[in-house]
């Protein structure tokens, strides 16, 4: 058989991404928002790196459930897409995605190749006419045989199913299996994570069944081209969407050409085997090439589990864009999902998340950098010095390995991990501050060229993470690039730019401006946080290393009275589930007990800490971490990526005053 493949460049430098078509019968959540920054992420990196990009997304608009829900308000069918439909384009204009096409099912340049897609198969007799009865689930779209079902309900979304027994076209599934299989097992690549692809050769080698392509109890839909009676059935429809949008079998087929078969898909877990098992079932029947990759990712599961609208858990992505800002809100959905597993949401561990990474470690990098430079350096970005320190060395090696480590992260779907390294060099900067300190050199003269390399490291080293997290957060460099006073030097927002070490010119003059992320106070489920503000609107952190006496801001001592410390001991420690960096410790002062959660499992084994005497801030609002009350604070001190708990010396009552 002949395969229909575009042109070889497909190897290197083209790069065709593309997000399920979701379903209109209401509005996204934030797990659909999730599939779709995650390709715009690859999208917008393989751009930098000058790929040749293409990013489609799309609504896929038929089937017996629109029908029912456009009946139940009253309105046409493509009258009730319409409006949801609008919804999805602004949501994705809120959260800065930048597709190249987005595909509606009802579109005639979309409803034309099916139909030839399923004349041409049907020609070719693997689609063939028969009766059907079977179990439907009607919001999956998905027949299901009496064995497939769990308890009666739809093995998918645990909903009730119905009996229906009607006339149909049917797709000769069955026949391709083993040419499937084969294909997956020669292609380990095809089917990602691993996982996954152990999942499908299991499901095909269970046996497939020939698949129901069309329907006659409803009439919302493609009518098959050649039996008006029928419409053709959702799947069909709908997978077909991305080779239509590309212009297959039209007489402009240029698109297809370019971009086939070099597609990746991204879907969630739930529709994996439609991607994996229909899709390249019917590809393989229509003499088309496979794409080139499928990756399905794990949900994103709230405290009752997957979000849906029967159990009221449903997160609006809107009201959290509106809330913290479009790139707080992806670099959460990237950050917090492990790679082919389930990730976790709550408010309060986004607010946690903006709080640690953008605000304490990225916003307050910038901040604290660009108040030194104003400050010992009257504005202007100075040249470094010639000598190097062993400091500066291990910052620029870092800084070399970093963009590697992001490129191969990313090329295997590993968001979480491509941000950690990048992290890494933010962390390891805010570390350079502490190890140099600036605000020491500055005292004489003679250090002046060792503080001006200082500053000049810190300017480059928040340059370089900057032009890492812009597939990530599109809308941060804009701000960065104006406080370094690069806005108008595009070729320092190139990722070419990152090697060699140095491409920030010297002389350039900073501007200060607002902090990148506030700190916000976690008020509550639902409520908005309150921006937590120190000295001139800074976030915490933001210049108390260049400003007051040795460096620190001071405060009186009937502040600093204001704060409790008390001796704790500790009765139990436990690690809080689902939390990689927390444990639950439990803590006596003299005849009171509390519950403290402290982030120190890095550090600390829990059966560690029993009968550990430490250092507890008494009188700190209590505060809900995780579900759980935390009453207290730990004391602990931090030196890079060490920790250590602060204790007495001597043995003391638990619950003393620490004074």
């Amino acid at each position: 058989m002949i395969l229909e493949r575009g042109p070889v460049l497909l190897e290197n430098k083209v790069f065709y991404v593309t997000t399920p078509i979701y379903y209109p019968s209401d509005k996204l959540h934030i797990g659909h928002a999730l599939t779709t920054t995650m390709a715009d992420t690859l999208a917008r990196y393989k751009k930098m790196r000058g790929y040749d990009v293409y990013f489609l997304t799309g609504s896929d608009e038929h089937g017996q459930k629109i029908q029912r829900k456009a009946q139940e308000a009253g309105v046409e069918p493509l009258t009730y897409v319409d409006r949801i439909v609008a919804s999805f384009q602004e949501l994705w204009r809120r959260l800065d995605i930048q597709y190249n096409d987005f595909i509606r099912t009802t579109e005639g340049r979309h409803k034309r190749v099916v139909q030839e897609l399923f004349r041409r198969i049907y020609e070719q007799g693997d689609i063939y006419k028969s009766e059907y009865e079977g179990w439907y689930c009607t919001p999956c779209e998905t027949f299901w045989t009496e064995r497939q079902l769990v308890e009666g309900n739809c093995p998918d979304c645990g909903r009730p199913v119905e009996l229906l027994r009607e006339e149909s076209y049917f797709f000769r599934l069955s026949k391709y299996a083993d040419r499937l299989l084969e294909y997956i097992e020669e292609h380990p690549e095809f089917i990602q994570p691993p996982s996954r692809r152990n999942e499908m050769i299991n499901f095909i080698k269970g046996g497939l069944e020939d698949l129901c392509v069309s329907r006659t109890t409803f009439d919302w839909g493609i009518p098959v081209p050649f039996d008006s009676r029928h419409v053709i059935y959702v799947w069909f429809d709908a997978l077909t969407n991305y080779i239509s949008a590309l212009g297959y079998g039209t007489e402009d087929d240029s698109l297809f050409r370019r971009y086939w078969p070099g597609a990746v898909h991204l879907v969630g877990k739930d529709i994996v085997r439609f991607h994996t098992i229909i899709w390249p079932i019917i590809l393989m029947a229509a003499g088309i090439e496979l794409p080139r990759q499928v990756f399905g990712h794990g949900w994103l599961l709230v405290e009752g589990g997957k979000m849906s609208k029967s159990k009221g858990n449903v997160v609006d992505p809107m009201i959290l864009i509106e809330r913290y800002g479009s790139d707080a809100i992806r670099y959460f959905l990237l950050r917090e999902m492990p790679y082919g597993n389930d990730g976790y949401y709550s408010e309060e561990a986004l607010v946690n998340r903006i709080n640690t990474d953008l605000a304490n470690d990225f916003g307050n990098l910038l901040s604290r950098t660009t108040a030194m430079i104003e400050k010992f350096a009257g504005g202007y970005i100075p040249a470094p010095g010639s000598e190097e320190s062993p400091l500066d060395r291990e910052l620029k090696s870092l800084a070399a390995r970093v963009p590697e480590e992001v490129d191969r992260a990313l090329n295997n779907f590993e968001f979480a991990k491509a941000l950690s390294s990048i992290w890494e060099l933010i962390n390891r900067a805010n570390k350079y501050i502490e190890e140099t300190a600036p605000w020491s050199l500055a005292r004489r003269s003679e250090n002046r060229e060792r503080l001006n390399t200082v500053l000049y490291n810190l300017a480059e080293a928040i340059r370089q993470a900057t032009v890492m997290c812009t597939p990530f957060m599109p809308g941060v460099p804009r701000r960065v690039w104006q406080q370094l006073g690069i806005a108008e030097k595009a070729e320092l927002h190139a990722w070419d730019s990152l090697a060699p070490w140095g491409g920030i010119p010297a002389g350039i003059k900073i501007a200060r401006g607002e902090p990148l992320f506030p700190r916000l106070e976690w008020q509550g489920e639902g409520a908005a946080p309150a921006v937590v503000c120190t000295k001139n609107g800074e976030s915490d952190r933001a210049e108390s290393s260049a400003a007051g006496k040795e460096g620190e801001e001071l405060i009186s001592i009937e502040e600093f009275g204001r704060i409790k410390l008390r001796v704790a001991q500790v009765l139990a420690a436990e690690r809080v589930p689902k939390a990689d960096k927390l444990l639950k410790l439990e803590v006596k002062l003299g005849d009171e007990r509390r519950t403290v959660v402290a982030g120190i499992a890095k550090y600390y084994r829990p059966e560690d800490l029993v009968g550990k005497k430490v250092i507890l801030v008494a009188n700190l609002k209590p505060a809900k971490l995780r579900g759980i009350v935390s009453e207290g604070m730990v004391l602990a001190a931090v030196d890079g990526d060490n920790l250590a708990l602060l204790t007495t010396d001597a043995e003391i009552t638990d619950g003393a005053v620490v004074r």
